[in-house]
């Protein structure tokens, strides 16, 4: 594997001293109320997740490749949507961290000049494509005058973990752990790459929204996307899932340690127990090869539970 960490904040940024103390999960609640509607069973059984390739980045613990074995589940088909956000803060009154906060991370590409000249360039090395917009939330995701509108049926993006959670608790869910999104990732497809093979783009078909040129100056849009892409774009893996790499991040349930692996137990892995940092998934839209090859089913990453970006977003699970 690499053995550079490529900073965390090239894939997502987070809030600035907000990791704080390492805190306790309390476990994971098991949750079998919410609807299945818009959601498939991913079955149950032994399996495998991590890798030992030589592709990967050590820093973010992706090895070794270790045998898992899961219970059943039912996981949604695709992200959590602009639309069933917008239903769930209606209903329950809910504002985002990045509503309260007053602002959110967003990559400077997505700006109009006078915007740019506004915004807070995140000062760290390697990343500076990620900018602090006052006003930027789920409702206006590049900031004050941006609109949802015409994305409806897109991602919903700027929602920290703690959003994600809420929402789930809401509609009868939970977020998955880590080895259950990768369980689903994989669709059946055991130690590939990617949902549908190892093959980035198979008879030169596009299969996921990642950049497309050179990152981050140019985005050729080959893919036919800039930003996000509507949640049910390109194929679906074997299990029917969509853009379960690229995209945006989706955040896990488990808190994120990069020696967890090495000792984690076969039966229905959770995670540590304590952590001041939550596991992403997938990689988003803003991923490259030049930088940050996390678009696949094994990669990881982490963020704190209350940091928010324009490539971040989230789906649900529900116990069988």
């Amino acid at each position: 594997m690499s053995d550079e960490s490529s900073a965390k904040a090239c894939c997502a940024p987070g809030r600035e001293g907000a990791s704080g103390a390492p805190r306790a999960s309390g476990g994971l609640a098991r949750v079998r109320t919410g609807s299945p509607e818009g959601m498939v069973e991913i079955p149950g059984g032994e399996g495998g997740m991590g890798t030992d390739g030589d592709y990967g980045f050590v820093a973010d613990g992706e090895g070794p490749a270790h045998p898992i074995r899961l219970d059943p589940f039912l996981i949604d088909t695709s992200c959590v949507t602009n639309e069933q956000f917008a239903a769930f803060a209606n209903a329950a009154g809910y504002r985002t961290e990045a509503e309260r906060f007053g602002w959110s991370f967003v990559f400077y590409g997505h700006l109009t000049p006078v915007q740019l000249e506004r915004a807070v360039r995140v000062v760290v090395q390697g990343s500076e494509w990620w900018c602090r917009v006052d006003g930027a939330t789920w409702r206006h995701p590049e900031g004050r005058g941006s609109t949802i509108k015409q994305r409806w049926k897109h991602p919903v993006v700027h929602v920290s973990w703690n959003d994600a959670a809420a929402y789930a608790a809401w509609a009868g869910k939970r977020l998955p752990t880590e080895a259950e999104w990768e369980r689903a990732a994989r669709g059946g497809l055991a130690g590939r790459r990617f949902p549908w093979g190892d093959e980035l783009e198979p008879d030169g078909r596009h299969r996921m929204n990642v950049w497309q040129g050179s990152f981050p100056t140019h985005n050729t849009e080959a893919d036919g996307f800039y930003g996000t892409a509507p949640a049910q774009s390109f194929r679906a893996n074997g299990y029917g899932l969509y853009n379960m790499t690229g995209n945006v991040w989706e955040w896990c349930c488990d808190w994120f340690d990069p020696a967890y692996y090495s000792r984690s137990p076969i039966d229905n892995p959770i995670g540590p127990e304590t952590g001041s940092r939550r596991v992403m998934r997938g990689g988003s839209y803003l991923c490259h090869a030049s930088y940050c090859n996390r678009y696949r089913t094994d990669s990881r990453s982490s963020n704190t539970p209350d940091s928010s970006t324009t490539n971040l977003g989230f789906r649900c699970v529900r116990d069988v």
